[in-house]
């Protein structure tokens, strides 16, 4: 019977992924306005997502081919650049290198600095993990930002006799750890509606998080 509860609260809560996840993307960060540091604007800079230390970015400064090329970036979280030198990109907007570059570049031009643009061509450093009782505990790549409950279905959802009323979620954040409580029983339900994705707390995973499943 507790297999067949569990089966039935698994597919319910998978049928409001797509509500979910729509939800993650809306409270991304907004993005800043760079026009006052000359940052350039492309559509490549309409991510959300910040870049973390193992990226690669593809970096191109239009019509100028010596500045084009894919760099990674350091466990430190710099990366080096042409002209510009080691800059700092870790927790950055790709916009938002994109101006940083512009400016490093600024003083190599009598005029305008062509338009540069950065992606991420391979987010490899958004990491995160799940333990506890999970059907698949280990550390995931998801190359984007995705919430709680997309993690624990990445990790194979919850086993028998989880305790989905307060799964924990470690956050690192400048060498501080905060813990996350997540109450996702609700969802694990037949029956889901919107009132319970409201109250079941899902929150955004951050990179270097641990998701904790009793």
């Amino acid at each position: 019977m507790i297999r067949i509860l569990l089966s039935s609260g698994i597919a319910a809560a998978m049928a409001v992924l797509s509500v979910v996840h729509a939800q993650t993307l809306e409270a991304a960060p907004p993005r800043p306005n760079l026009a006052a540091t000359g940052g350039a604007t492309a559509t490549s800079t309409a991510s959300t997502y910040r870049i973390n230390a193992g990226d690669e970015l593809e970096i191109y400064v239009w019509g100028e081919e010596r500045l084009q090329r894919k760099v990674k970036v350091l466990p430190d979280g710099t990366m080096a650049f042409p002209l510009v030198g080691q800059i700092k990109v870790q927790g950055f907007l790709p916009s938002e290198v994109e101006g940083l570059i512009t400016n490093g570049l600024s003083a190599q031009y009598v005029g305008a600095v062509p338009q540069v643009t950065v992606s991420v061509v391979a987010a490899a450093g958004m990491q995160f993990s799940v333990m506890g009782r999970v059907k698949s505990p280990g550390t995931f790549s998801p190359g984007r930002y995705i919430n709680v409950l997309e993690a624990l279905s990445m990790a194979g959802g919850p086993a028998e006799f989880a305790n989905l009323d307060n799964v924990l979620i470690i956050r690192k954040s400048n060498e501080q750890l905060t813990t996350l409580n997540v109450r996702l029983a609700p969802l694990f339900k037949a029956g889901v509606d919107e009132k319970d994705v409201a109250r079941a707390n899902i929150l955004r995973i951050e990179t270097g998080d641990t998701v904790i499943v009793r």
